[in-house]
């Protein structure tokens, strides 16, 4: 039997051969299942011959599911979290229900498996030993360009989730702020029946895809090449002295920080040169 607890439980993305024997044993043993969407859910479990109740839980109405699903707990039993694919919380409800949870002091089990990004990652041929998830960029063009700027100088791969009705213009976005010759990589449809992973550079990318509109259907992982590292540049004197006395009395990026504001040089550059020290 499980111990009382919230088990947060990853589901297929696509193909149903992912689940794991682990997540279909666990649904079938709590007492309840908070689902974000019951109808899609349903489906699935019965697929897999799961008969536990299910309740929703989804961004409109989580707050309110949080005490329903402590009371749960405090009767001693068990609860899943599950999303309508892949992990809850990855760009999905959830994270409300565990920090209330986790709040009332009770324990929160995760039970991993599929994540999109995860998987394109893992194909796409870009560095994955530094990268930064970024979720969904914003819907409008202005607040997408503005964000895309604020990671222009990015070192690490950046991931994104798009969907198919904004694709090519969120590409087009990243053209104009990254430069036409940028590295990005499509994942499309990861797992499922037209299953496309693509690398090229900007411009040719966007090019294929506005050649053929099958390609501009499904959900997407979008990954960007981080900016190229040429090396670490040599400080002056000034700013060396600066950086020196600074570093006797604070921490490395606090250090930084002051000193690109008085030398006017980017903190990353003075942060870089105060671990090398």
């Amino acid at each position: 039997m499980l111990e009382p607890a919230l088990y947060v439980v990853a589901t297929p993305i696509g193909n149903l051969l992912d689940m794991t024997p682990r997540a279909v044993e666990v649904l079938q043993q709590v007492e309840l299942i908070a689902a974000e969407d019951t109808r899609h859910s349903a489906r699935l479990m019965a697929h897999f011959g799961i008969d536990t109740r299910l309740v929703s839980v989804h961004e409109h109405n989580e707050r309110q599911r949080i005490d329903t699903i402590v009371h749960q707990l405090a009767s001693g039993a068990s609860v899943a979290l599950i999303s309508d694919a892949g992990t809850p919380l990855i760009s999905d409800p959830g994270y409300v229900v565990v920090k209330g949870v986790r709040e009332q002091g009770y324990r929160v089990v995760p039970v991993p498996g599929c994540v999109a990004f995860i998987a394109a990652l893992s194909a796409a041929g870009l560095p994955t030993d530094r990268f930064v998830f970024e979720g969904f960029l914003p819907h409008k063009s202005a607040a997408r360009k503005q964000q895309l700027k604020s990671l222009s100088d990015e070192t690490r791969t950046l991931v994104f989730y798009e969907s198919p009705h904004r694709i090519l213009a969120s590409l087009k976005d990243m053209q104009e702020v990254f430069g036409a010759d940028r590295q990005v990589a499509i994942a499309r449809e990861i797992t499922k029946t037209y299953e496309t992973i693509r690398s090229d550079g900007l411009a040719d990318l966007i090019a294929w895809m506005e050649a053929d509109s099958n390609q501009q259907r499904g959900e997407f992982v979008v990954l960007v090449h981080g900016v190229e590292q040429n090396g670490p540049k040599e400080l002056d004197a000034n700013a060396k002295q600066v950086l020196e006395v600074l570093l006797s009395e604070l921490p490395a990026s606090q250090a930084a920080s002051l000193a690109a504001k008085i030398t006017g040089l980017k903190k990353k550059v003075l942060y870089q040169a105060a671990l090398d020290r």
